[in-house]
């Protein structure tokens, strides 16, 4: 083992189930997280900066003690002040609190707000299931119309869209409201007290037995084929409001798939609830979801009123966009690559790259005083598309050469006119 190899072994690395990102390909990433947002911010969610820790009781009352999120997944301590505290698992719940602590539902409904960021699950660790999960979410809170369902699926569907994708489909349907609920949840319990479970997944089934459609194991799923379904036994009101948001994804084009067996992982999920799925993934083919939360905030102490909202995976939406060979992104650091050839014409290039910044041009130098071969190989590295070589001799005849790294022509320029000759070459 060599020296450098050898210390690469005893360094230190990224926690187990942490994706990096880093250049090139955190440009995707950025593109990816940008183009979510965009999406919602065209939409009129407002920005909301969410903590990244929260009061662990906020997600015990709010996602639900029987989920798997609660029950097996969060990160959980106590801090200095022998406080409970949990890295965020998911968004809606932390959101919901903000509304009710700083009053927002109370200046004109519905609030639209949307966050982003990184989300934290203890869960095995495989491509597409990481425990530090980078989402955007929106939630619209304040408002039961099944023309604001459709309008936040549909925001996640430009999202997508946007990006180029077209190997995913939408998946929805609906969890009935609290008229039906409880009818349903006992006929539920009956079927599932009649299989051969085990006594987990009984004890499961009697705190909230949808929890049980959501199991992934063969075995159990093989149990349930003859289960009743919540859609055939929703109440005239949720029967009539699913109706209409398909009717409404209808007219904003918005093609859908009914799948009367989704359960969403989160237990406030009530009426509409829907995942986006992209089979190109393997086993962690849900790429975002979301859904209506009619009941949440009155759980978290604040007015009995609806919301609705999703949560998109920034990870998973990039490794659709590598499975489909879309890339809709440059991998470029920069625009313009400075190549200053001695110490005044380095002089000279620090204040024209800072000019060019200015204007809106993303752009590097070579420092460290590299001769011209080694610069202009800095320069291709970059991505970027013109170079800007600057020598002495440049200086005194008060010229630049401009040159076009993909075709290796080159131009010799007024330095005074260089700022909007290069911002020129890039329009």
């Amino acid at each position: 083992m060599t020296a450098v190899e050898e210390k690469r072994a005893t360094s230190f690395a990224a926690p187990k189930g942490i994706p990096e990102y880093y250049p090139p390909e955190s440009a995707g990433f950025a593109h990816v997280r940008a183009a979510l947002e965009t999406a919602a911010e065209r939409a009129g969610y407002g920005l909301l900066e969410l903590p990244v820790f929260e009061d662990t009781a906020l997600y015990a009352r709010g996602v639900g003690e029987s989920t798997d999120v609660v029950s097996k997944e969060m990160y959980t301590f106590a801090d200095r002040g022998d406080r409970s505290v949990t890295l965020r698992p998911e968004g809606t719940a932390g959101v919901v609190r903000a509304v009710i602590e700083h009053g927002l539902d109370r200046h004109g409904l519905p609030v639209k707000l949307r966050y982003s960021g990184p989300f934290f699950r203890y869960e095995r660790p495989q491509a597409g299931r990481y425990r530090q999960l980078q989402q955007v979410g929106v939630e619209a809170i304040g408002v039961d119309d099944p023309a604001l369902d459709a309008e936040v699926i549909a925001v996640a569907d430009e999202g997508f869209r946007s990006l180029g994708l077209t190997g995913y489909r939408l998946e929805i349907t609906s969890l009935g409201d609290a008229e039906c609920r409880p009818a349903y949840g006992q006929l539920l319990r009956e079927f599932l007290a009649a299989l051969p479970l085990d006594e987990p997944t009984r004890a499961r089934a009697q705190l909230n037995p949808l929890r049980v459609l959501d199991d992934k194991r063969p075995e159990v799923r093989a149990l349930l084929t003859d289960a009743p379904l919540l859609i055939d036994h929703l109440s005239a009101a949720s029967a009539e409001h699913h109706a209409a948001v398909k009717q409404y994804l209808d007219d904003l084009g918005v093609a859908y798939v009914e799948n009367p067996r989704m359960v969403r992982g989160l237990d406030y999920y009530t009426k509409t609830t829907f995942e986006f799925v992209h089979d190109g993934l393997g086993a962690q083919s849900g790429i975002g979801g979301g859904g209506r939360y009619d009941g949440l905030m009155a759980t978290l102490g604040g007015q009995p009123l609806s919301g609705v909202g999703f949560g998109l995976g920034v990870d998973r939406t990039l490794l659709a966009c590598r499975a489909e060979g879309v890339a809709p992104w440059s991998e470029a650091r920069c625009e313009v690559f400075g190549v200053p050839l001695g110490d005044a014409a380095k002089r000279r290039l620090v204040g024209l790259a800072a000019q060019l910044r200015r204007a809106g041009v993303r752009v590097d130098l070579a420092y460290g005083g590299r001769g011209l071969k080694g610069a202009m190989k800095a320069a291709d590295r970059s991505g970027a598309r013109l170079a800007l070589v600057l020598g002495e001799r440049d200086l005194e005849a008060g010229t630049i050469a401009v040159k076009d790294l993909a075709t290796g022509e080159q131009q010799s320029v007024d330095l005074d006119a260089a700022v909007d000759t290069v911002v020129a070459a890039l329009a």
